[in-house]
């Protein structure tokens, strides 16, 4: 299976593991992050209209250095599933979404026409945080990822996309169960519960495949065998929400 993200730091957050996780279950998986920090859907329609090479190309969870284009990536090789996202300072706004995203989809279709497109749903950042706060002007963060959700189940719909990868709704859920932080910055995900649940969702969500009893254990920093219970339970509750 192979799988481009054309995103930013939160589908590189989102897939650091996924390779980890496939392989541990003897899974054929390459997931490709084209890499701009921050990055927005205006800022890729640009770029993809212009063909630049301003994506840095980060291949199973790892930065390659090299710089490409979007076209480029597209006719790299056969793709099984496309992903999107807004950036995250804008996520909540569906007014920033359009044209952009829909003509994103277009140009997938011409150069990658049997890619699946799927919608990467970001997710809300740290409760009590200046970013939620200030700058997102939110007291809860739950408000702030409400309006998430309902920005990119519009998106989903617009450009007919395959499904969501709910990651927004599996840091909600992380919380609501317990977990005392998934946030390392008060917005990214943190570098071991937060990505590592976000890719078991990106796993489950792509293959459709069971975790339970998936091995992986090489994380970038430690994660507790109750962390890692805690994120396969969460995990398991939002995808059976959205299987069709």
């Amino acid at each position: 299976m192979n799988v481009l993200c054309i995103g930013n730091s939160f589908s590189y957050d989102a897939n650091r593991y996924l390779y980890g996780i496939a392989h541990a279950d003897k899974t054929d998986l390459t997931v490709v992050n084209l890499y701009i920090g921050g990055c927005q859907l205006v800022t890729h329609y640009k770029n993809a209209m212009a063909d630049l090479k301003k994506y840095e190309l980060c291949i199973n969870g790892h930065a390659s250095g090299f710089l490409v284009s979007i076209k480029e990536a597209l006719v790299s090789r056969k793709w099984d599933y496309v992903t999107f996202q807004q950036g995250s300072a804008v996520s909540v706004d569906y007014g920033t979404y359009q044209p952009y995203l829909t003509e994103l989809s277009a140009y997938v279709k011409k150069y990658a026409p049997e890619a699946k497109q799927v919608i990467h749903q970001t997710w809300a950042y740290e409760q009590g945080s200046s970013l939620l706060q200030e700058k997102m002007g939110y007291t809860d963060q739950k408000d702030m990822f409400d309006d998430i959700k309902k920005a990119y189940d519009k998106a989903l719909k617009d450009i007919n996309a395959e499904f969501i990868i709910p990651s927004g709704e599996v840091f909600q859920e992380l919380l609501k169960e317990g977990a005392k932080t998934v946030h390392r910055d008060t917005f990214h995900a943190s570098l071991g519960l937060g990505r590592y649940a976000l890719a078991l969702l990106w796993y489950v969500m792509l293959t459709g495949k069971d975790v339970e009893d998936n091995s992986f254990r090489d994380f970038d920093v430690t994660i507790t065998e109750e962390e890692i219970s805690l994120a396969k339970k969460c995990v398991k509750a939002i995808a059976e929400k959205y299987k069709k």
